[in-house]
């Protein structure tokens, strides 16, 4: 049963995370999004997520983590922001080319020659082309709900691409706010327990990922892309309102 609690909007963030049931967790820690993979790794360690969760070196290692760990049906999450968004650019396009569902938390945080960790969008904004879907959230609440939703909207046959969920590092993170939390009965009714995945690696099925491709074929994949960010619209707004008719918001 739903309970009204007060939490921090980046917990708001992990806890969303563990009632999905995810599979593996990868990521790196970096200002102002640290405190939602340390809530994670809590869950994990005491036995309140059955997950992996794996401490990598670096952010375009956790994406890497995350990339392989999808493709071979995994229900994925990481989270980053602002340079460590940066050095996993290069992945994001392997993760949205191969359409892989992985859900991935930013913290906006600020690209600046000077350390400025405060919130600001130039981070996701530099990631704009690299065809994932983008969602920001202003409050606990919507960070809570757009992280559910997402991997519902993520992991859709007619879309299959990754989201980020986006919240401004600092002014949204690190503030204390009510909060309307499901239970797990609740999100196992509106998202399956696990991720069904169509296809995937696996040494029943041989198959090939990430091939050279010349010209032609990327023109194509890149079709197949811009095809499955247009449906994407119209299933954002099925999940939205399956979710409202569930939950009343």
């Amino acid at each position: 049963m739903s309970k009204r609690i007060a939490i921090e909007c980046a917990h708001a963030a992990s806890l969303a995370v563990k009632l999905a049931n995810v599979d593996v967790i990868a990521a790196y820690p970096i200002t102002p999004q640290t405190h939602i993979v340390e809530r994670l790794a809590e869950y994990v360690a005491n036995g309140e997520l059955d997950a992996e969760y794996i401490n990598v070196e670096s952010e375009h290692s956790a994406m890497s983590a995350c990339i392989g760990a999808s493709a071979a049906g995994a229900r994925v999450y990481t989270s980053t922001a602002g340079q460590g968004l940066a050095l996993m650019h290069e992945m994001l396009f392997i993760a949205s080319g191969n359409r892989l569902p992985i859900v991935m938390g930013v913290a906006n945080r600020c690209l600046s020659p000077n350390l400025n960790i405060w919130g600001d969008h130039s981070d996701m904004m530099a990631s704009r082309d690299c065809g994932w879907i983008q969602i920001y959230a202003e409050n606990a609440q919507e960070v809570f709900d757009h992280t559910l939703q997402a991997f519902k909207i993520a992991e859709d046959e007619r879309v299959l691409l990754p989201v980020a969920v986006c919240f401004d590092g600092f002014h949204v993170t690190h503030v204390i706010e009510p909060l309307i939390a499901l239970d797990q009965e609740e999100v196992d009714r509106f998202l399956p327990k696990h991720r069904k995945a169509i296809y995937r690696l696996t040494p029943d099925q041989p198959s090939t990922w990430g091939p050279v491709g010349s010209p032609d074929v990327q023109t194509e994949l890149k079709v197949q892309n811009e095809l499955a960010l247009n449906a994407s619209k119209e299933v954002i707004l099925e999940v939205w309102r399956e979710f409202g008719d569930l939950f009343g918001r």
